[in-house]
C-alpha cells in the first residue's frame, strides 16, 4: 500500500573511470557525486539529492574524515546528517539494512548511501612519484555505522599470516580437503566457478573486465597478467582492486516517493536484512571450511524474506576470492546451478574494496526492474571471512514491513577453539597455503591442530617442502614445529 513509511530504493547509479590521463582522473570524492547524480538521474528526480536528510559513505582507502559533509554540499543538502562506516564489505548492506531501519521508524525520508575508490589511479600516481592530487575533507561524522575491530590473532600475527591473500586460500584448501579433492580436480572446478562469474561479467554493463575468460585461462598460473599469487589462486582468482569505480543507492519512504513522482517501475524494495560476525579471530573458529555467521544470519533474512534458496531469482554472492562463494553457497544450500553473480564479483566486476557489495545492490536492482516479481538475494563479507551482512530485494512490495535481524549472539554462543602461539611437538597440519615469490613458491603457512584439539599456527621455509605443498595433498599430513613456528613435515 502506498503512502507509508516502507523503505523502497528508487535510485542507484554506477560510475566507472578507465582514463589513462592522470590530469584527467577524478578523485574517489568525485566519482561518488557523479554516482550520486546518476542514482538521481536513474529515479527521475533530481530532488532527491537536496531534499536528503542523510548522506550515509562507506570508508574507502582514502584519507577524508567525514566525505558525506562534503558531499552533501555538493548535491545542494548542506544541512543533512552525514555518517560513515568502518573498513569493511560487509558494510555496505549494513548501512542499507540500518538505512530501511531509519526510514521505516520515520528518523529520515530520503537517504543517500555512496562510497568509491581509486585504486587504479592512485596505483598509477604512487608509481609516478606524484603528490596525491585529492582533496581534504574534514570534520567529523554525525553517526559512525558500525565498529573498527581488529581481526588478527597474536598467533597468526606471530607466523606473518595478517593478509586476505594468505587466509582465504588456507579456506579454500580445507575446502578441497573436506570434498576429497585431487589438487587437479579441486583447480578445474574452481576454474569453472570462476569462468561463470566471467561470463556473467560480459554481460554486465558496468563490469570492469568484460572480455570473458575461459577456465583454461582462469586456471594457467604461466599466462600473461595472472601470475602465481598464493596456492591455489592465480592472479584471475583474486579481488581485482586496481579499479576507479563509485556507487550510490538512494533509498526513501513510499509516501515520498510518490509525493515526488517516481515511477512505480523503478521502485525496488528491501524485504529482510540480517546480520552477524563469525570470532573475530580465525584462529578460534572451529572450523576452517565453515561459516556459521553465514548460516544463521543468511538463512534467517532468506526465512524473514518468505523466500527459499531455490526460489530466488538472482543472487549476489561476495566474491572475493572462490573460497568465499564456496562457504556461502554450501551455508546457504543455494543453487549452484544458477549464476551465483549478478555482477561478475570482485576479479571481473570489479572489486573497489569495501563498497563491492554497493556495485552487487545497483545491479541486482536493475536486474529485478527488467523481470518483475522475483526475489534476488546480496551477501557481504568482510575481514577474513568475518562479517557478515544479507539483504534480499524485490519489485513486489513486502507482506510486512522491512524484517532485520542482528543473530549476534547465537554466533557468540558457538564454542571457541583453544589456541597454542609457540607449540614445540607435534601436530597435524589442518590446512595451508603456499606464497609465491616470483613464479616460484616461496614461504608455506599452515594452520596445525596439536592432539588436544588446540590450533597452533606454523611456516614452512623448506623450499623443497613448499613447492611438493602445491603438487600435493598436504592436509592431515603430520608434522613437527619447533617452538619457534617452523614446521617440519613428516615423510
Amino acid at each position: 500500500m502506498a503512502n507509508t513509511k516502507t523503505p523502497v530504493l528508487v535510485g542507484v547509479g554506477q560510475v566507472l573511470q578507465r582514463t589513462d590521463d592522470l590530469d584527467e582522473a577524478k578523485e574517489p570524492l568525485a566519482l561518488m557525486v557523479d554516482a550520486l547524480r546518476a542514482a538521481a538521474e536513474d529515479a527521475g528526480c533530481a530532488a532527491l539529492l537536496t531534499k536528503a536528510t542523510s548522506v550515509r559513505v562507506v570508508r574507502g582507502i582514502w584519507k577524508y574524515s567525514d566525505p558525506g559533509r562534503a558531499l552533501a554540499q555538493t548535491v545542494g543538502c548542506p544541512s543533512a546528517e552525514t555518517a560513515i562506516t568502518p573498513f569493511g564489505g560487509n558494510f555496505v548492506q549494513a548501512a542499507v539494512n540500518r538505512s530501511c531501519l531509519d526510514i521505516q521508524a520515520g528518523h529520515h525520508d530520503i537517504i543517500l548511501i555512496t562510497g568509491g575508490e581509486c585504486g587504479r589511479s592512485a596505483a598509477r600516481i604512487k608509481k609516478a612519484g606524484l603528490p596525491f592530487p585529492w582533496q581534504d575533507a574534514p570534520g567529523k561524522p554525525d553517526l559512525e555505522i558500525g565498529q573498527e575491530v581488529g581481526m588478527a590473532h597474536p598467533a597468526e600475527i606471530a607466523r606473518g599470516i595478517r593478509a586476505p591473500i594468505q587466509m582465504y586460500p588456507i579456506f579454500e584448501n580445507a575446502l578441497r580437503y573436506e570434498r576429497g579433492e585431487s589438487i587437479e580436480a579441486h583447480r578445474q572446478r574452481i576454474s569453472e566457478l570462476w569462468a561463470s562469474f566471467s561470463a556473467v561479467a560480459s554481460k554486465n554493463p558496468n563490469a570492469w573486465i568484460q572480455d570473458q575468460k575461459t577456465a583454461a585461462e582462469i586456471a594457467d598460473p604461466n599466462a600473461a597478467g595472472n601470475r602465481a599469487i598464493s596456492f591455489p589462486y592465480p592472479m584471475l582468482m583474486n579481488s581485482n582492486s586496481r579499479v576507479d569505480m563509485g556507487a550510490a543507492l538512494i533509498l526513501v519512504n513510499e509516501q515520498t516517493a510518490t509525493k515526488l513522482g517516481i515511477p512505480r517501475e523503478k521502485w525496488v524494495y528491501p524485504h529482510a536484512g540480517s546480520d552477524a560476525h563469525d570470532h573475530y579471530f580465525v584462529s578460534e573458529r572451529d572450523e576452517l571450511a565453515a561459516s556459521p555467521g553465514i548460516r544463521l544470519a543468511g538463512r534467517r533474512c532468506l526465512e524473514m524474506a518468505g523466500v527459499s534458496p531455490g526460489e530466488l531469482a538472482y543472487q549476489d554472492v561476495y566474491s572475493c576470492f572462490p573460497s568465499a562463494v564456496q562457504v556461502a553457497a554450501k551455508e546457504l544450500k543455494l543453487d549452484t546451478s544458477k549464476p551465483l553473480t549478478v555482477t561478475g564479483g570482485l576479479t571481473f566486476g570489479g572489486g573497489p574494496l569495501n563498497n563491492y557489495v554497493m556495485h552487487g545492490i545497483a545491479r541486482m536492482a536493475e536486474l529485478l526492474r527488467e523481470a518483475p516479481g522475483g526475489k534476488g538475494l546480496c551477501t557481504a563479507n568482510g575481514g577474513f571471512l568475518t562479517k557478515h551482512a544479507f539483504g534480499v530485494y524485490s519489485t513486489q512490495p513486502p507482506e510486512v514491513p522491512f524484517q532485520h535481524a542482528d543473530l549476534q549472539a547465537e554466533v557468540d554462543a558457538l564454542p571457541k577453539r583453544e589456541v597454542v602461539i609457540d607449540h614445540d611437538g607435534e601436530v597435524e597440519i589442518e590446512s595451508y597455503t603456499v606464497m609465491y615469490e616470483g613464479r616460484e613458491p616461496g614461504m608455506g603457512h599452515a594452520a596445525c591442530r596439536l592432539p588436544d584439539g588446540r590450533r597452533t599456527w606454523a611456516n614452512v621455509t623448506d623450499r623443497d617442502t613448499s613447492a611438493a605443498m602445491t603438487r600435493e595433498e598436504f592436509c592431515g599430513k603430520t608434522g613437527r614445529i619447533d617452538g619457534a613456528g617452523t614446521l617440519t613435515v613428516a615423510g
